[in-house]
């Protein structure tokens, strides 16, 4: 077993743009300071161990961290945590999460020594409170460490903050949909050589998704509309292009095919999203499409630019915009509504320029 040090229990996203504060979750790194490596950690109820690393050193917190009361209660009892060894219930977990975790309390006292189990949230508070150790299995170190040369324990790992949830239900675009390890302010597999890696396929409902449609069967056994029903809408990669296409011949509501990142680097400045569009003939409305999340997911600027159907030879589409200074997200790509195919290559989304811009017909 090897001890860690309980480096960081960071809120996040923490403090937004606009001044507020938003916690979503924790994001908690044990460090290994002998072995300059680190174990990141995901964990959305982590305030008390938050609190707890914040105060100062031999302060009591009083207010609302029951880890803190149960330590002195336990002192009361001539009894102590002696330390806290977190085991891994999945030996083929990717990563450290309370969900493959059980944390083994050790306790000492005048009846002897003992462990309890808790869950990883507790065991951690419990050992801050206590200022016992946290150990790790050394084949879980070796497995799940990071490498960290320097004294940055924070920074290499606020790409492991998972996305936001999905909000189902809710009449409006979705929230940008950011999976797997958070993209770090650039745009990725604009070849498509990855496929489909890293853009999202997101549809919704038209203006009124509670009105039935009556060119389609209500759902059986009360059952829920579209659980599991057949798309209305796909996304494949063909060859350097994605296309977004119908399903069905009569879709319902609208698709996007998109990527989403982060905005800081771009925050106030001119970006150009464009690409070369190919729409098949009798296609519904279809085209480029720009979105820009705030003060997510409460606002959101929507830039699109519908092509006509007529225009079935690659052509290059533009869309300019300023990025405001409290962007969270930027989504891009290509969006469609009604029946037809739309194709997309060689996008590109850059800076173009410091100040405000109009958007832009083909060129």
């Amino acid at each position: 077993m090897t001890t860690l040090r309980i480096a960081h229990a960071e809120p996040r996203p923490g403090r937004l743009a606009n001044g507020g504060f938003h916690t979503r979750g924790y994001l908690v790194v044990l460090a290994d300071d002998a072995g300059h490596r680190a174990v990141p950690i995901w964990m959305p109820g982590a305030g008390d161990l938050a609190d707890l690393l914040e105060r100062p050193a031999d302060q009591i917190v009083t207010d609302g961290v029951p880890a803190e009361l149960t330590t002195r209660l336990l002192g009361a009892a001539r009894a102590r945590v002696t330390g806290v060894d977190v085991d891994v219930t999945d030996a083929g977990a990717a990563e450290l999460s309370p969900a493959v975790t059980v944390a083994r309390i050790g306790l000492a006292g005048p009846a002897g020594t003992r462990q309890v189990t808790g869950d990883l949230a507790l065991g951690l508070a419990l050992a801050a409170a206590a200022g016992a150790p946290v150990r790790l299995a050394d084949a879980v170190l070796d497995r799940l460490a990071v490498p960290v040369p320097g004294d940055d324990l924070l920074t290499p790992f606020l790409d492991r903050v998972p996305p936001p949830p999905a909000r189902p239900g809710r009449k409006r675009w979705p929230l940008a949909t950011l999976r797997g390890p958070r993209p770090r302010y650039e745009p990725r597999n604009l070849d498509f050589a990855d496929g489909l890696d890293r853009w999202n396929l997101d549809s919704w409902p038209g203006p009124d998704p509670d009105r039935p449609d009556p060119d389609r069967p209500a759902p059986e056994n009360g059952s829920a509309a579209g659980a599991d029903a057949e798309p209305d809408y796909s996304a494949a990669a063909d060859g350097p292009s994605a296309v977004l296409s119908s399903a069905v011949p009569r879709p319902a509501g609208s698709a996007a095919l998109v990527q989403a990142m982060y905005a800081d680097d771009y925050r106030g400045a001119i970006v150009t999203f464009s690409g070369e569009i190919r729409v098949d003939a009798l296609t519904g409305q279809a085209g480029l499409r720009l979105e820009i999340l705030r003060h997510w997911p409460e606002t959101r600027e929507d830039h699109g630019l519908t092509i006509a159907s007529r225009h079935r030879d690659w052509t290059r589409y533009e869309i300019t915009v300023q990025i405001p200074a409290n962007a969270d997200l930027i989504r891009f790509g290509t969006a469609l509504t009604g029946a037809g195919r739309i194709a997309l290559r060689n996008p590109d989304l850059r800076r173009t320029g410091p100040g405000a811009g109009p958007e832009t017909e083909p060129r």
